[in-house]
């Protein structure tokens, strides 16, 4: 009977597998869209209490905020573990940028026990999360046209890294510089003003470490806001320069003016 029940016992497994890394990444059923906009939901609430835990709040919410932002932690490692245990390749898996951003994710509480509270900056790093579902643009969003869904992963990206560099610089300057950097809005303020090159002046940061941030902040504004309105600009004018014929079949509306069959089903163009 052993013989028998463990390639039974096996099949099982490898079906769980593939089921479970189906529905963590598919949008398109009822199932895989509610898990996926359940984790962005808890996604946006755990940056939400980060937010509020640097403004001045009551002992009583506070606790109600530790109580939540252990509870996503908790979850976000279940779906981390989950993901590499239905992995096809572990290894590839754990490499991979967005598998990285996850496990950054979790660090806090995967380090819990030591107290290491400098790597608590980490946990600003959830942000970048969202990169996971920037395909559901087309199916919660309703974007069709690809200059509209490059302008929400501008937006998204930049997002991103704003907040990214926020959470950052106000854990730097925070201790250092308290009238400066009271909350993250403070940081935020900064942050934009930064990047986008204006500088007012009126907050500045007093730690070395703070300083060498704001050279990458000036650096990242320079180099990827151009960038990304290139790719804007790149969209527009494929729109503007392709026709409006639409596929009989698969009804892709925008194709080259010159086109004989459709770029996405291949059926003949009437």
């Amino acid at each position: 009977m052993a013989t028998v029940d463990e390639p039974v016992k096996t099949n099982l497994v490898q079906t769980w597998r593939s089921k479970i890394a189906f529905y963590l990444d598919d949008i398109e059923t009822g199932l895989g869209l509610t898990i996926n906009l359940l984790i962005l939901g808890l996604i946006f609430l755990s940056l939400g209490i980060f937010v509020a835990e640097t403004y001045p709040i009551s002992d009583r919410l506070k606790s109600i905020f530790e109580i939540l932002d252990t509870a996503i932690l908790v979850l976000f490692t279940l779906e981390y573990l989950l993901r590499f245990w239905s992995a096809a390749n572990r290894r590839q898996f754990f490499w991979d940028a967005l598998s990285l951003i996850d496990l950054a994710a979790i660090l806090p509480l995967l380090l819990g026990i030591v107290d290491i509270r400098f790597l608590r900056i980490f946990r600003w790093f959830r942000i970048l999360r969202i990169i996971r579902f920037w395909q559901l643009e087309k199916k919660v969003m309703g974007l069709q046209a690809s200059e509209n869904i490059v302008l929400v992963r501008i937006f998204l990206t930049l997002f991103s890294l704003i907040f990214i560099y926020a959470g950052l610089i106000y854990q730097v300057e925070h201790g250092v510089n308290g009238e400066g950097f009271k909350n993250f809005f403070d940081a935020f303020y900064f942050v934009v003003v930064t990047m986008t090159t204006v500088g007012y002046g009126d907050v500045t940061p007093l730690s070395e470490v703070g300083r060498a941030m704001t050279l990458m902040m000036i650096l990242t504004g320079v180099l990827f806001i151009p960038w990304q309105l290139r790719e804007l600009i790149s969209e527009i004018v494929k729109k503007v320069n392709s026709g409006d014929m639409s596929c009989p079949q698969c009804d892709l509306a925008r194709h080259d003016a010159d086109a004989v069959f459709c770029k996405q089903c291949g059926s003949k163009l009437i």
